[in-house]
């Protein structure tokens, strides 16, 4: 039976969130922005989820705006914020964590000439000091207006970010509306407790499909100080922040995977938690494993380990050949050859980089799944040292 240890990527979308969709994919018709009751109808489903999206992340309804995902809403972000600020004056900036998710990183890197970029390193454990951000804000021209983006947990690693220094550095510039605060929550919602309000952030990022919701369905959480501007246009849809028809099932499978996720996320978190724990004591009797970031606080559900002398792609591939899926870090970034650039920003050596296997569970993971992880990972380890032709291979 093939085992699935890659929720961080996407997860299975639940039974009770498809069964809260299917009057959405047929049964029931009309555009939600139609003033007929059948337009209404939609329309009433999609503020109903919107309600149960805000109530996850300690949010209001009204400061949340569907999109078709993560990667989505963060461009919505970076860019909405640029073209906002650069229209009125010439003093934009925009500083980014080393370690974010590509959703961050490539928008970043394609931003407006007039914009200035900058770019927060992390420690060896993936954290970001609050002294970076005050001695950025302390550098600021008076005329800046600065956005400041760190995710809330980690993709790879898991690493949690502790956001309130952060925020706090950057608190005594709200008033005068020169700095704002975007946190990524992409894989915290559902896995760990969420205060949009209470963090003092101006802005989260949400995806469904992190939290067994559809896939194609995400959310910008926004605060009405932050300055941003539409960047699609065509309608006035989403607080006129986000032109086209609203994808109302997905919606209103992201409101159901929501509810689930606030009255499940205890129970989920506990028992990925004995589940992370039970793997790391494994990986340890295994020798020649090195666990990324092992003692700062991180996910309940996600392991991210380097096996010493094997490339993380092939061990990867073994594993399938076992009915086993993992990662060898994001799923946007499959393919290359390139070590994790998350890793490097934590200045791990591109030898152990390229090792990085990403273990997630879910929430229908068992114990059996981390025994038979366990057994694969040691017999492949001892086939590759008494086998000169598969040692080659690695």
């Amino acid at each position: 039976m093939a085992v699935y240890l890659d929720n961080n990527a996407t997860t299975a979308l639940d039974e009770r969130v498809l069964e809260a969709m299917l009057p959405y994919m047929g049964q029931v018709t009309g555009n939600p922005a139609s003033v007929h009751r059948f337009g209404r109808l939609q329309k009433d489903a999609i503020e109903q989820a919107r309600e149960s999206v805000a109530s996850l992340v300690g949010g209001r309804a009204e400061q949340v705006v569907f999109t078709s995902g993560g990667t989505e809403s963060n461009n919505l972000l970076l860019q909405g914020f640029a073209s906002k600020i650069t229209k009125v004056q010439s003093g934009c900036r925009i500083a980014v964590s080393a370690s974010e998710h590509m959703s961050l990183i490539e928008p970043a890197e394609h931003l407006p000439s007039a914009v200035s970029l900058e770019w927060l390193a992390v420690d060896r454990n993936g954290h970001i000091a609050p002294s970076a951000i005050t001695s950025m804000m302390a550098d600021a021209a008076e005329e800046d207006t600065t956005l400041i983006s760190v995710m809330s947990a980690n993709n790879e690693t898991g690493v949690i970010q502790n956001l309130s220094p952060l925020v706090e550095a950057v608190s005594k510039n709200i008033e005068d509306g020169r700095c704002f605060f975007h946190t990524d929550a992409s894989q915290a919602a559902g896995k760990i407790d969420v205060d949009f309000i209470g963090s003092g952030v101006h802005a989260m990022t949400l995806s469904a499909h992190k939290l067994y919701g559809p896939v194609g369905v995400g959310a910008l959480l926004i605060d009405k100080r932050l300055p941003i501007c539409k960047r699609q246009f065509g309608g006035s849809q989403e607080k006129n922040l986000r032109a086209g028809t609203e994808n109302v099932p997905a919606i209103v499978g992201f409101g159901r995977a929501a509810e689930l996720a606030k009255a499940e996320l205890q129970e989920r978190s506990r028992q990925q938690r004995i589940l992370r724990d039970a793997l790391e004591a494994g990986l340890k009797t295994i020798g020649a494993v090195d666990i990324f970031a092992e003692k700062v606080d991180r996910l309940p559900n996600t392991v991210q380990f380097g096996v010493k002398g094997f490339d993380g792609e092939t061990l990867l591939m073994q594993l399938d050949r076992k009915a086993i899926a993992v990662s060898s870090g994001s799923a946007c970034t499959s393919g290359k050859t390139e070590p994790s650039h998350v890793l490097k920003a934590m200045n791990v050596a591109d030898e152990l980089a390229h090792s990085a296997i990403r273990v997630s569970f879910g929430k229908s993971n068992t114990m059996s799944d981390v025994d038979v992880l366990l057994t694969a990972l040691q017999d492949i380890i001892e086939i590759n040292q008494h086998s000169p032709v598969m040692a080659a291979n690695v």
